[in-house]
């Protein structure tokens, strides 16, 4: 099965990125994986400090994906696969993709106005000839209208 692979973060772009690759799976009989990295510099303090903070953060993930997964599963009917990795994004992202051959899409959301469409999309762009997929770039400010149009 094709899988679409899309990036859990706190930008307001993630929820268009989210709805695309849903409606995208649902349509083509795809799955999607929501892939969500905890930057490593979170942890820098003693060990069992930083092993509650890391707790917390995967609590908070888990939490700020089930209401993604709940709209995926009672709206498209995706039952959607939750992976948590720590390091840097993009080489986390990376890797992934190499480790499972079922993604067939990354699907990235597009920050709007003058701060430019984000860092994580500069960066994946600039690695995209690198990467075994194709990368949709879902921009922010597209309506759900729009985005059901299209998919």
């Amino acid at each position: 099965m094709r899988k679409f692979l899309v990036v859990l973060d706190d930008s307001r772009e993630c929820l268009n990125a989210m709805r695309f690759a849903a409606m995208r799976a649902s349509n083509t009989g795809g799955g999607v994986t929501v892939l969500s990295i905890i930057p490593p510099d979170e942890f820098n303090h003693w060990i069992g400090v930083g092993n509650i903070m890391r707790e917390e953060a995967r609590e908070a993930i888990v939490a700020h994906y089930e209401v993604f997964a709940k709209w995926m599963r009672d709206r498209q009917g995706v039952e959607p696969e939750l992976v948590i990795r720590e390091g840097e994004a993009v080489p986390e992202i990376l890797a992934h993709v190499r480790e499972d051959p079922e993604i067939g899409v990354l699907v990235l959301g597009a920050g709007e106005g003058k701060h430019g469409p984000g860092p994580l999309v500069s960066q994946l762009t600039r690695a995209s000839a690198d990467l075994p997929m194709p990368v949709t770039i879902v921009p922010g400010g597209m309506s759900k209208e729009r985005l059901e149009a299209i998919t």
